[in-house]
Order: structure tokens, then C-alpha cells, then sequence
């Protein structure tokens, strides 16, 4: 399409809601910026401002046809109520999702430029996730990975038992079971994960008495330097770091800090246990709300598939979220995952019910 022929009315259409969509995009980024401060404030609004130029471009292109103020799409819209009510790692996550899958790309009438800012938007906003998600407490990831295990393996339990006929009182007898052996054997496991990974930190890490002991060191023979190659300096730096130490400790003056830092563990190894026994717990317990209220084993296992499926869709997106996919698939491939055990468990339950009856 050449500048003198005017667009036709599907054109005018997307141009519209890349308009909406690049001015919600903004707003969304100045919201995030308005929540933090120093450096990244400075690279959200430098973003803001991008997005800012490309709802120009739009409107420009539009003219006369510009219209009315559209809505934007649904995904920018939830994105921007992210922010206003969380501005977290997972509206940057969003946000990571949303200018990756550009539609500039496949869009004639949209220039190269604003394609690859959008790329580069996606790298930046990639960088700042990042570090909300190193930032972001590992109690939290348990949290729904614990949930998540939870669920699938009780749901699957129940379903299988559900199979071979038994009743409701079985079924609600063997959930709690499940749910009680799977939160221990949880919390048994990441209590010996976290304690060992501590005491292999520990191990690693330079003993804090060292320091105390510097000034009896043979300066001749210069043990600091030999402790510095070890940590990976070469010949030149290690023996550079430990002359300065020891005109340091001539001086009156304290050594350098890094002699006796620590490399921070994973935190309380029982901490981490009874988050995972909770967590682990609270998705467990899900399966069996129907069948404490009486149900019939049918209509248990119904209630309890919807309650289930509501949860792993949760647990899912949330996860995609942390990772940076897109969270409506990685909520679906939960979903069938979570289902697929408990489908075959039980037709396994069925088959067994019926050799053993």
C-alpha cells in the first residue's frame, strides 16, 4: 500500500488496537516504574517512553480515521491490573511474554523499526524479570510446586482406589493417608536437601578464624597469596591483594572483607520442611473436600476433578509466569498432566478391582 491509497477498513481496524494496545503498554510500564526506584525506574520509564513513540506512529498513520479511544486486547489489559495491584515479577514476566510475541513481525504495514524495538523491549524487561526472580523467595516457588505435587499425586490416589470399588469411607481414609505419607516424606526430603546443601556451603566457604590469624602469617612466605590463587586469582593479582592486606594489618587497619566472607546458604533447613509439609498439604487436601462432606464415591470423584482442575490451572499459569512462558499453555499442560495420572491410576485401580474381585 502505497502513502496515497487510503487503508482499508481491516487495516484501520489493527492500527487502531496497536494504538490502544501501545498506549496501554505504557501506561503499564510507567505504573512498574512508579513502584520502584533508582536504575530500574529510570529503565521503565526509558521503555514507557519507547512504547510512547510507537502509539505516535499509529496515530499518525491513522490521520483522520484515528476514532475514537479503543479498548486494549485482553492480554494488555490484564497485564495492566498486574501491575496496579501487584507490580511484580509477574507483570514483568507478562510483559516479557507480550513483547516477544510481537505482531509487527508478520505485519507489512508495520516498519522493521518499531519490530525490533519490541525485540529489544523483550530483552530488557527479560533482565529485569530476571532479578525479580532472584530476588523473589524460594518459599514461594515451593509454595506452588509443593501445592502442585499435592495435588496430582492424591487426586491420582484417590481416583485409583475410587476404581477398584471400594467406599467412601476407604476412599477418605486412603487420601488422608496419601496426603499425611506424601507431606512427611516432602518435608523429610527437603529438610536433608537443604541441611546437606548448608553444610556443603559451610564447608566451601573460609573459615572466619582465618582473619584473626593474618598477623602471624610468615610474610616471607606469603601464605595469603597462596589463598587467593586457590580462589582463582592469578599469581600477579593474589600477590597484589595480599601485600595490600598486610600493609593493612602494619597499619592497624582491618584486612579485606573478602578474606572471611560467606557464601549465603539456602536458609533454615526447617523452615524449608514445614513449608513443604504445608504446601504439599494444602494440594493434597484438595481432592478430598468432596468426600468429608459425604459424597458418593461418583460424585466425589466428579467434585474433586473440577476442584483439582481449577488448581493445577492455577498452579500452572503461575508457573509459566516465574518462567517466562506463556501462562495459559503452561496451565493447560498442567492440567493434562494432572488429569493423565489420575486417569490412568485409575483404570489401573479398575483393573485391579476387578482380579482381585
Amino acid at each position: 500500500m502505497t502513502q496515497l491509497e487510503a487503508p482499508t477498513k481491516k487495516q484501520v481496524k489493527r492500527w487502531r488496537q496497536y494504538l490502544a494496545n501501545e498506549r496501554a503498554e505504557a501506561a503499564v510500564y510507567r505504573e512498574l516504574a512508579r513502584k520502584r526506584d533508582g536504575e530500574e525506574r529510570e529503565i521503565l520509564l526509558g521503555i514507557a517512553e519507547a512504547e510512547s513513540r510507537h502509539e505516535n506512529y499509529w496515530r499518525e498513520k491513522l490521520g483522520d480515521q484515528v476514532g475514537m479511544p479503543q479498548s486494549p486486547d485482553l492480554h494488555t489489559r490484564f497485564m495492566a491490573f498486574m501491575a496496579r495491584h501487584f507490580g511484580s515479577v509477574f507483570a514483568l514476566a507478562l510483559m516479557q511474554s507480550a513483547e516477544q510475541r510481537t505482531p509487527y513481525l508478520a505485519d507489512e504495514d508495520a516498519p522493521d523499526q518499531i519490530a525490533a524495538d519490541e525485540a529489544m523491549h523483550a530483552e530488557v524487561v527479560r533482565a529485569l524479570a530476571q532479578k525479580g526472580r532472584e530476588r523473589m523467595s524460594g518459599s514461594f516457588r515451593a509454595a506452588v510446586f509443593g501445592a502442585n505435587d499435592g495435588l496430582v499425586s492424591n487426586v491420582a490416589l484417590v481416583l485409583g482406589v475410587m476404581g477398584s470399588g471400594v467406599s467412601t469411607n476407604i476412599i477418605l481414609l486412603t487420601g488422608i493417608s496419601g496426603l499425611l505419607a506424601g507431606a512427611l516424606s516432602m518435608a523429610a526430603g527437603e529438610y536433608v536437601s537443604v541441611k546437606s546443601q548448608n553444610e556443603l556451603l559451610e564447608a566451601s566457604s573460609p573459615d572466619p578464624e582465618a582473619r584473626n590469624l593474618l598477623p602471624k602469617l610468615d610474610f616471607q612466605q606469603n601464605e595469603l597469596a597462596l589463598v587467593y590463587r586457590a580462589r582463582g586469582m592469578s599469581l600477579r593479582e593474589a600477590q597484589a591483594k595480599a601485600e595490600r592486606n598486610f600493609k593493612a594489618i602494619e597499619q592497624g587497619m582491618l584486612v579485606d572483607e573478602d578474606v572471611d566472607e560467606s557464601q549465603q546458604g539456602l536458609g533454615s533447613a526447617w523452615g524449608a520442611a514445614m513449608s513443604s509439609f504445608v504446601f504439599f498439604g494444602t494440594g493434597a487436601f484438595i481432592p478430598l473436600i468432596p468426600f468429608l462432606f459425604g459424597a458418593s464415591p461418583a460424585t466425589g470423584a466428579i467434585i474433586a476433578l473440577v476442584l483439582v482442575s481449577i488448581a493445577l490451572l492455577f498452579t500452572g499459569g503461575v508457573t509459566g509466569v516465574l518462567s517466562g512462558k506463556p501462562p495459559l499453555t503452561r496451565a493447560l499442560r498442567q492440567l493434562a498432566i494432572g488429569l493423565g495420572a489420575a486417569g490412568i491410576t485409575y483404570v489401573l485401580g479398575v483393573l485391579f478391582g476387578t482380579v482381585v474381585g
